[in-house]
């Protein structure tokens, strides 16, 4: 898709990753509906690039927030760019959880997401051509201690993105899954810092990633995977995946120790 042809929806805009990304798909000339509870945040995108941007403060898990969104796409004249960047991780063993934190971060990560695909899918389809971006994770790919949660969110996400690629099939709207690696951004707190310091697990910078996934919309895309060796290890975990049941029972000590302190909710 040519970025000066873009007219996005792009959710979790005033997230880590999705502050860069509004702010790259705008200098590429994209136009774009920026959606997120963060007002201030949002606003700032848009005095940035105010012919270009459009702001809608939205909680897209309360269908009053989705209605605005929708609403917000139709006065537009529709958009030919889905972008799902919404989402919560926590950094917790599963039995330090409650069910409503549980169930906070399916109902945004997964629920809200495909419900508001669902509205826009015939939208979409009018378009010449059109694009569904769903922002994972590697942790779609990879069940990781202490992300237990999360990963059935990603998990989801990544198998949401591919059955909805095979119903389109036909179709001139295209579905792209981008999958990244963990990421400098304020969703890991600092625990999950200090213990991938621990670790030597890399982070991205949020503006890294979000060229990359400019280029991946650009390019058209269906799937992209960040990071080495975290490349490998998806890769691994489909083929040998007691290998990296080994690998990770060797890390768990040191993630048990880090999961152990209370971390605040963090939302993009």
């Amino acid at each position: 898709m040519k970025l000066p042809d873009t007219r996005a929806l792009l959710t979790g805009a005033s997230g880590g990753i999705g502050q860069p990304l509004a702010e790259q798909l705008c200098a590429a000339g994209a136009k774009l509906i920026v959606a997120g509870r963060d007002a201030a945040s949002l606003d700032a995108i848009a005095r940035r690039y105010p012919n270009q941007v459009t702001v809608v403060t939205a909680d897209l898990r309360r269908r009053e927030g989705r209605d605005a969104v929708e609403d917000a796409v139709r006065l537009a004249g529709g958009v030919n760019c889905l972008i799902n960047a919404a989402g919560i991780n926590r950094f917790t063993m599963l039995e330090q959880q409650d069910e409503e934190s549980i169930a906070d971060l399916l109902e945004l990560n997964v629920t809200a997401n495909l419900q508001l695909t669902h509205r826009l899918l015939p939208m979409l389809r009018r378009e010449p051509t059109a694009l569904v971006v769903n922002v994972g994770s590697t942790f779609g790919s990879i069940g990781y201690p202490g992300f237990a949660a999360y990963c059935a969110s990603k998990f989801a996400v990544r198998g949401f993105s591919e059955a909805l690629r095979r119903e389109l099939a036909d179709t001139r709207v295209k579905v792209l899954y981008i999958a990244p690696r963990a990421t400098k951004t304020a969703m890991n707190a600092a625990p999950v810092v200090a213990m991938n310091r621990k670790l030597n697990v890399a982070m991205d910078d949020p503006a890294f990633v979000a060229a990359r996934i400019v280029e991946a919309i650009g390019r058209e895309r269906e799937e992209l995977y960040f990071g080495w060796p975290e490349k490998l290890f998806v890769k691994l975990n489909g083929l040998l995946p007691r290998l990296v049941d080994q690998a990770l029972r060797k890390q768990l000590p040191t993630i048990q120790h880090f999961a152990r302190t209370d971390i605040p909710e963090k939302t993009a």
